[in-house]
């Protein structure tokens, strides 16, 4: 029986070509030695050759597989037109606030204005303002519950709406305030 001698029949690390045997001899010294193209049946390992290592140290290298960046899709742009239009959208409505807070402003500084050029002012004619100042202060407090106006920059523009009317009692002579010094020495 002939044996077909293929490329990979005779493999050692010694090189050496005398052996032609059918089977493979245990390994001596590290070395393993594959005779014949019918030992690839018996041990499919042997054409793996180590010297001084054994079979058993042999490790297999896990492969890494990296993905393709997914391709950007076309959402941020259109993210960014929705963005801007609501951006319009809002900024339209919060000028219409502020418009109405200044205007509801000017009314109370207006009507002011008109009491401490009156001689004869009294008291009762500073309901309306207090009615105004009223309306002006619930504006107010909406924009800044909506997000439209800085609660800080609400509470200025309420506290100048207030001073505004203490000044004028106190130019009246409907309101005295206590002397400061008498509040200090009592906390």
């Amino acid at each position: 029986m002939a044996v077909a001698t293929l490329p990979f029949s005779r493999l050692s690390l010694l090189h050496s070509s005398t052996s032609s045997s059918a089977s493979i001899s245990p390994p001596k010294s590290g070395n393993l030695r594959l005779a014949s193209s019918h030992s690839f049946a018996i041990t499919p390992l042997a054409h793996v050759a180590f010297r001084g290592f054994s079979i058993s140290n042999v490790r297999r290298r896990s492969s890494i597989i990296v993905a393709a960046a997914a391709p950007t899709q076309k959402t941020k742009a259109d993210s960014a037109v929705k963005r801007a239009r609501q951006a319009e959208k809002r900024r339209v409505r919060n000028k219409a606030r502020k418009s109405e807070i200044r205007t509801r402003m000017k009314k109370v500084f207006v009507a002011i204005e008109g009491l401490k050029k009156d001689a004869s002012a009294s008291e009762e004619m500073l309901s309306p303002i207090e009615t105004l100042i009223g309306e002006a202060f619930s504006t107010i407090d909406k924009a800044v519950k909506i997000g439209t106006l800085h609660r800080n920059t609400g509470a200025r523009r309420k506290s100048r709406l207030s001073r505004a009317k203490k000044v004028l009692e106190v130019e009246q002579g409907w309101y005295t305030p206590t002397p400061a010094t008498a509040t200090a020495t009592a906390v």
